[in-house]
């Protein structure tokens, strides 16, 4: 497991999206890498899922 500060859109079945942001990084050998995720002001806890980039867009940290 790898810490990181990692700002992400996150895109809802439903439609929504919210911004949030990834909080670790897991790539089991040979596998799919995962991602702990904390949607910001939903109040709930981080939850470990699959990474999906049609899910989770990926937003710059730094920069113009």
């Amino acid at each position: 497991m790898r810490r990181v500060y990692q700002p992400v859109e996150v895109h809802h079945q439903d439609g929504t999206w919210a911004v949030g942001r990834i909080n670790a990084w897991w790539h089991p050998a040979g596998g799919q890498p995962w991602c702990r995720v904390r949607t910001i002001g939903s109040g709930e806890a981080p939850k470990w899922m699959p990474f999906d980039p049609e899910q989770l867009v990926l937003l710059p940290v730094t920069g113009t």
